[in-house]
């Protein structure tokens, strides 16, 4: 097992192209000392930014309701009639220094210099030299329209998820925008008429909308030491589809696997593949493919031939618990902790019921259910990520009733009872499915590992396959951690008449014990939980020799979620599992493996991974 070493107490700062700070050197001003001066400026910019967050709620409200008709915008007529200038001159001078100063620290905090990262290291000798490959995430990458029948024509070559013009068509034209984005029940595939294809290029996945960056700010670092699009390729794709139909449809495997065999035969190097998220699991999955002889017919050298190193940034690989109320009750956090006029609002654009079938009816979604059972995600006593201490209700009871008379469920509910239960009362188009492409079992032994290689079900789960026979490649786990993530949720029935097809709901107002408007938090990078990130990491794929055959070498390396507090994105230091991907440290990992010299990345855990990787009783068939 690798050596485990400990995070130094703060990230590098790359802060005007300077390198990473010697630890201990930073100053610190210990509480009881902080002027009082600075206690006013929090205080103004406290009103403040309550001001201004009001004044963006009006305008957000005026935005909506003339959807929905809840503000009367006759009554808003007189503000036309405010004079800016004037406005400005009465606000007290204070005011307007500390918007200046906020401003400025926003934009420091969000806009800080990617490039600051690449410079740095080119400045050490770093260049780019392996080609890079890199594989997007579910938010991440832009879907467009390529239909021509009359009631696609309007949306021809624009983006229905991820641009403005799908905010504008999810408000002026719901109806089109939900036939536009579901695919076909039965098949998984288009719907009749219906023709929406992933954008292609670094376009397709470095911003979700104007602003809001995903992969911008490695796409900057990496240009900086010497990558363009001769030597760099961003592999999107539609992660509204099934794995196998991502094939059948669009061909992108069999496309992936020829860029990546041009790439090493032009450069006469060997490829650095970057996942993010539910991007990591389609990699695990292509793997399989390539090399398999009835897919991708590779052979069983091909990965390690033409795959130098995996970097595996926040990847699900067990699965993303949240996505289970998502696909069950159309609900997550980001519905659940929102307060009531927001969840009407919300309820009144889409209903529960509506994203439930949304969320169906992309079987890519489904990809990301939780894998491993009740082994991995406890019982209804017990959990492997159960604290010790203070803990008031076990993990393992994924959906609990506080009242435990429910005629649709008499009992809490367990990770496999939960999918048992979702499976009952999913329609049948959604068992086909989800039953037809997917499998959240586990390969207690090396036979049972090797014939799964021939069920592509399987190929996307990492406890029943394995990974390639490639003893030169390396595989580089990078993800957050101390960021409250989903865990288990209280549940209550459904009396609401609006969704007569969805029984049960999250408790929203329940709060007791360690639920959160009915939501019970664990550990994590705010998505993912940590057993999914770091399990196979940190264990399956070191010490159960049938998860890796080939001894393929796997370093991980967290990173603690330290937010700037005036940033909404969290700034230079975020675990975030999305905002991750501009972080300093972590862009410097990227550019130090692309760069061929990642054998120099130590080894960094500092949360409970190793303790709670040990609880779940997987064994290697040595040990049984």
């Amino acid at each position: 097992m690798s050596s485990v070493r400990r995070r130094p107490p703060r990230e590098p700062s790359y802060e005007n192209g300077d390198g990473p700070k010697e630890p201990g050197k930073h100053k610190t001003t210990p509480v009881a000392e902080v002027p009082k001066q600075n206690v006013r400026i929090r205080r103004r910019r406290a009103w403040f930014i309550f001001g201004l967050g009001g004044l963006f709620g009006i305008l957000v409200a005026v935005f909506f309701a003339d959807k929905h008709d809840m503000i009367r915008f006759d009554a808003l007529a007189d503000l036309a009639d405010i004079n800016i200038e004037g406005l400005v001159n009465v606000i007290p001078p204070w005011v307007l220094k500390d918007a200046k100063e906020i401003t400025q620290h926003e934009r420091d905090a969000v806009s800080y210099d990617s490039f600051a990262v690449g410079l740095h290291l080119k400045a050490q000798g770093f260049h780019a030299y392996h080609p890079v490959v890199m594989i997007p995430g579910v938010i991440s990458t832009g879907l467009e329209s390529w239909g021509t029948e009359e009631k696609s024509r309007q949306y021809f070559r624009k983006r229905l998820w991820g641009s403005w013009s799908m905010m504008r068509a999810l408000v002026l034209d719901k109806a089109g925008w939900k036939r536009h984005i579901m695919l076909d029940k039965q098949t998984g595939l288009d719907p009749p008429g219906i023709k929406l294809r992933a954008a292609q290029g670094f376009d397709a996945a470095d911003f979700f909308v104007t602003g809001y960056w995903i992969w911008s700010k490695i796409l900057e670092n990496l240009a900086t030491i010497g990558y363009d699009p001769t030597n760099a390729f961003t592999a999107a794709y539609d992660w509204r589809l099934s794995y196998s139909n991502l094939e059948v449809r669009d061909q992108y495997f069999t496309r992936l696997k020829s860029y990546i065999e041009t790439a090493v035969r032009l450069s006469g190097r060997k490829t650095v593949l970057i996942s993010h998220s539910m991007g990591s699991q389609v990699l695990f999955y292509f793997f399989h493919w390539a090399e398999s002889a009835s897919h991708g017919q590779g052979g069983k050298s091909w990965v390690d031939d033409h795959v130098e190193s995996w970097i595996n940034i926040s990847g699900c690989m067990l699965g993303a618990l949240k996505g289970v109320p998502a696909v069950l009750s159309g609900e997550m956090k980001d519905t659940a902790q929102l307060n009531a006029f927001a969840v009407y609002g919300l309820e009144k654009f889409l209903s529960r019921e509506e994203r439930a079938e949304l969320f169906r009816a992309m079987p890519g979604i489904s990809s990301m259910l939780p894998k491993g059972g009740n082994v991995v995600w406890g019982n209804e006593t017990w959990a492997p990520d159960d604290e010790q201490d203070g803990q008031e209700v076990s993990f393992g009871r994924f959906i609990n009733f506080k009242e435990r008379n429910s005629t649709h469920s008499p009992k809490n509910l367990t990770m496999e009872e939960s999918m048992a239960y979702l499976l009952e009362h999913g329609e049948s188009w959604y068992q086909k499915q989800l039953l037809g492409n997917y499998s959240h079992g586990i390969a207690h032994t090396r036979a049972e590992v090797e014939a799964n290689e021939y069920d592509p079900r399987k190929w996307v789960n990492p406890l029943e396959t394995a990974l390639p026979f490639a003893p030169h490649m390396k595989i580089y786990c990078f993800y957050g951690i101390n960021k409250a993530t989903e865990r288990a949720y209280f549940y209550r029935e459904s009396a609401s008449p609006s969704t007569p097809n969805l029984n049960i709901t999250i408790d929203t107002g329940y709060n007791g014990g360690s639920a959160d408007h009915g939501v019970i938090f664990g550990e994590g990078d705010g998505t993912v939980p940590l057993l999914s990130n770091g399990y196979m990491c940190a264990r399956g794929w070191k010490d159960i020799g049938r998860y890796n055959p080939g001894g393929t070498k796997v370093t991980v390396y967290e990173m603690p979620h330290e937010p700037d507090r005036f940033s909404p994105r969290g700034g230079p230091n975020t675990g975030d599992h999305v905002d991750i991907l501009g972080r300093q440290s972590l862009n410097d990992l990227i550019l130090r493996v692309a760069a061929g010299r990642g054998e120099l990345i130590p080894e960094v855990i500092e949360s409970k991974i190793m303790e709670y990787s040990h609880r779940v009783p997987i064994y290697d068939d040595t040990d049984e």
